[in-house]
C-alpha cells in the first residue's frame, strides 16, 4: 500500500466516522467537532489526491476544505463576539 493509499484511507474514514455520528445523532452538525472532523478528513484526502495527481479530487475536497474551515470561525446567528 502506498502512502497515498493510507493518507486518503484516513481521510475517507474521518469523513465517514463524522457522517455516522451525524446521522445517528451522536454529533451536530453545528458543532466545532463535526467541522474539524470534515476539515482534517477533507484536507488528508485532497492531499492524497495531489500526490496521485487526481485533480478532481483536489478541487472537490478542496472545496470542503474550506467550507469546512469557514464553519470552524463562523460566529452563530443570535450572538455577539464582544
Amino acid at each position: 500500500m502506498k502512502l497515498s493509499d493510507i493518507i486518503a484511507s484516513t481521510g475517507v474514514i474521518i469523513l465517514l466516522i463524522a457522517f455516522l455520528l451525524n446521522l445517528y445523532k451522536r454529533l451536530p452538525a453545528d458543532t466545532k467537532t463535526y467541522s474539524l472532523l470534515n476539515f482534517i478528513g477533507a484536507g488528508m484526502c485532497g492531499f492524497a489526491s495531489y500526490m496521485i495527481k487526481f485533480y478532481p479530487f483536489i478541487i472537490l475536497e478542496g472545496i470542503w476544505a474550506f467550507v469546512a474551515l469557514v464553519s470552524l470561525f463562523k460566529v452563530p446567528r443570535g450572538t455577539s463576539d464582544k
